[in-house]
């Protein structure tokens, strides 16, 4: 993680005054000033300390966190057509220095994710790779694609090994419309190949695809997730707990069912991935039964989030339940105060995108944490108070006393402004 500090007696390049700095790895909560030399941290000061800087900026009333880490982003952009994001606008333009990409390249694109996504941007970004050989390609609308006969365990594993550096762990889907088609055949796909690769396996509960023209051929979706905890392993992760959709953490009869918390007993973890699948009434029964989440990502896709759709894509489909009645702007720090206002303090939701990222989502220990000697990944964000209307695709409803917004972010120590067109206006209650 950090490496030991020799002293230096030069002017620091940067310094962050005035901030109520955060970060769960070192302990801290509390006004610090936070020290910036040749894109690493260098200090973390008391407040007003006697320190010399080229350059100060005056971060009062904000909050300064580790670098945020967005664990579930759709991001390879173009290739997966209306689905994927341009990385940046969700990533540093947003105050987010890392993201993750769930299930976006697979075995045979992933080298066009490493040079025209990782590469090329500014946001640090890594990759849960596809099951599918298919990758994201347009998200849910096609099915068909998601087979058993379109994964190859062999080659996923492969380029998994082969590319380590940014594949941290894999992607598949657990839900009604893929096992109302082919069973749990994928989902044993999936977990084989975790299981070679030594990695997390994240899994994406609650119905996704539609089902065939046949119907549920059977499936109960309130057997799902029964049936596949057996399959995973620690470490593996179940995504969407407060999805409103049949076959997610909650039954029909609005309880949260038994194997979830055997499977945390086992050691699995969970995500949030808030996206437009979010129930703050799921989130609720989830909550008061005790489920909760390890990490938070945004979920943001071009199917949720409003940008023109690339050149050449098939027509739009009609997709109105995935946009938040009609709200086309979203950001991880959104999904931050919707967790605000379900009760869980400001620490807690800190680390869900910070530390607990880094821990299990298997990223450099360098990241998630302002510890002197690792990379100046900074997020600095407004910390408003008021009233605020949050709501969900279920039209429920939440007032918040509290909205987490993006100022500028730091990757590196280089400072990127959270100008992105797609984040949200604060609503007043």
């Amino acid at each position: 993680m950090a490496q030991p500090i020799a002293f230096d007696p030069r002017p620091f390049d940067l310094l962050l005054t005035g901030g109520h700095l955060i970060d769960p790895r070192q302990g801290l909560d509390g006004p610090h000033d936070l020290a910036i030399r040749d894109g690493r941290v260098a200090a973390v000061l008391a407040p007003g300390a006697a320190a010399q800087a080229r350059q100060r900026i005056d971060v009062r009333g904000r909050l300064v966190i580790p670098g945020m880490i967005d664990t579930h982003a759709h991001v390879f952009q173009y290739v997966t057509g209306r689905f994927g994001l341009e990385a940046d606008l969700c990533g540093v333009r947003s105050g987010v220095t890392t993201l993750i990409d769930q299930g976006g390249p697979s075995c045979m694109t992933l080298p066009a994710f490493r040079e025209h996504v990782v590469k090329a941007k500014q946001t640090r970004v890594f990759a849960y790779l596809s099951a599918y050989l298919v990758g994201g390609l347009e998200g849910h609308y096609y099915p068909a694609l998601y087979k058993p006969d379109c994964v190859d365990v062999e080659a996923t594993v492969r380029a998994a090994q082969a590319n380590a550096d940014i594949v941290k762990g894999f992607k598949a889907h657990a839900e009604l419309g893929g096992f109302a088609r082919w069973g749990i055949a994928v989902m044993q796909q999936a977990a084989e190949i975790a299981r070679r690769a030594d990695k997390p396996l994240y899994i994406h509960f609650g119905q996704l695809w539609p089902l065939p023209a046949e119907g549920t051929n059977g499936v109960d979706p309130d057997q799902i997730l029964a049936e596949v905890v057996p399959l995973l392993k620690a470490g593996d992760i179940l995504a969407h707990p407060f999805t409103r959709h049949p076959g997610g953490f909650v039954d029909r009869s609005g309880k949260v069912h038994a194997i979830v918390r055997e499977a945390l007993a086992r050691g699995l973890k969970v995500d949030v991935g808030h996206g437009s699948h979010f129930s703050y009434r799921m989130a609720r029964i989830a909550l008061d039964a005790g489920i909760v989440p390890d990490t938070l990502g945004a979920d943001m896709h071009g199917y949720n989030t409003h940008v023109p759709a690339p050149a050449g894509t098939p027509e739009q489909h009609s997709d109105t339940e995935h946009m938040f009645f009609g709200q086309t702007r979203f950001s991880l720090t959104s999904a931050m105060t919707a967790m605000l206002a379900l009760g869980l303090p400001i620490s807690q939701v800190v680390r869900m995108v910070t530390s607990n990222v880094v821990d299990i989502f298997g990223l450099p220990a360098e990241l998630g944490t302002l510890a002197p000697g690792c990379p100046a990944d900074v997020s600095v964000l407004h910390d408003e108070r008021g009233r605020f209307a949050l709501r969900d695709n279920e039209d429920t409803r939440l007032t918040a006393e509290r909205l987490l917004r993006p100022d500028f972010c730091l990757r590196e120590g280089v400072r990127f402004d959270a100008d992105a067109p797609i984040l949200p206006v604060s609503e007043a209650a």
